[in-house]
């Protein structure tokens, strides 16, 4: 067993929308010190959605060379249109990325042919290292393992995916389903909670946005795991399962995490883009109380 843990990381923003773009360094060198090996940009939490293509852009102008290979760099790719995918994707891999993580299309349900032709046409356009980003809650479907297996016997750029499912379960059968035959392919849970059981299962790790916030103690936790100290590892199991209730604060837990990195005294707003407003003055209690449970070592 040998896991890591990466970070989704969030997009700095100011009160306009614009990128802040020192914002996002000082995003990048907190994971980087903190000990983070791998840093997901325009993720999920990074708001991919909501930027247009230039600002895209403009992040991967600044991270590439600011990040410098102190950690590994992957950015989200997700647009409206093959092309604009394929673009990105070039875009990013050009620059200097260690891969892009696609997911597919979404708003509406495609069937698995539908879904397969879409990272069929993506790996043969986008010339570098490509995961795929399975997140049925967002998609509307899943991205079956079988589709996967497939994908992975045509495909030498494929070469992970990132599992955004809670139930270990769905993780579990798609690494028995490809790992005979793909040892080498890396699957990651979405869900921080999730690390030691994907370990477990053969996994290689999480890409969890606690690690936003808390980059030292997923950090220990991976460490813990990697050496097989399962107190020390079940202890902080026990830190994540209550930080895990920070999700629950908002349903849009991106302003609420940059809200506690900012009491962690990272120097950034905590701006999201429209219609998203900043986290409430109940809300920051709320967090308040959940970080220090969680540094005291309660049980809720």
């Amino acid at each position: 067993m040998n896991v890591n843990f990466y970070t989704p990381v969030v997009t700095a923003f100011d009160e306009n929308g614009n990128l802040d773009l020192q914002g996002n360094q000082n995003i990048y060198d907190h994971l980087i010190n903190g000990g983070i090996g791998g840093l997901l940009i325009l993720g999920s939490s990074g708001e991919f959605y909501a930027m247009s293509m230039e600002q895209k852009k403009a992040l991967i102008d600044m991270a590439v060379p600011y990040i410098n290979k102190r950690a590994k760099v992957f950015f989200g790719n997700a647009c409206d249109t093959m092309d604009e995918t394929v673009e990105l994707g070039n875009y990013a891999i050009q620059a200097g990325a260690d891969g892009v993580m696609l997911i597919s299309p979404y708003y509406f349900t495609i069937d698995d042919a539908s879904i397969e032709a879409f990272y069929d046409e993506a790996a043969e356009r986008i010339d570098g290292p490509l995961y795929i980003y399975n997140f049925p809650a967002r998609t509307g479907y899943d991205v079956k393992p079988e589709i996967v297996l497939r994908l992975l016997r045509r495909h030498d750029n494929i070469v992970g995916l990132k599992d955004s499912v809670a139930e270990m379960g769905h993780t579990r059968s798609l690494l028995t389903t490809v790992a005979k035959e793909f040892p080498q392919f890396q699957v990651y849970s979405g869900f921080d909670e999730n690390l030691i059981h994907n370990g477990a299962s053969g996994g290689a790790g999480c890409i969890g946005a606690l690690s936003n916030v808390y980059p030292e103690l997923m950090v220990s936790w991976q460490d813990a795991v990697n050496r097989k100290d399962w107190d020390t590892a079940a202890a902080l199991q026990k830190k994540v399962d209550i930080l895990m209730r920070i999700y629950d604060i908002n349903p849009f837990f991106v302003a609420t995490l940059k809200k506690a990195m900012i009491l962690r005294g990272i120097k950034i707003k905590d701006c999201c883009k429209k219609p998203v407003l900043s986290t409430t003055e109940a809300e920051t209690r709320l967090l308040k109380t959940i970080m220090e449970q969680a540094a005291n070592g309660d049980r809720l």
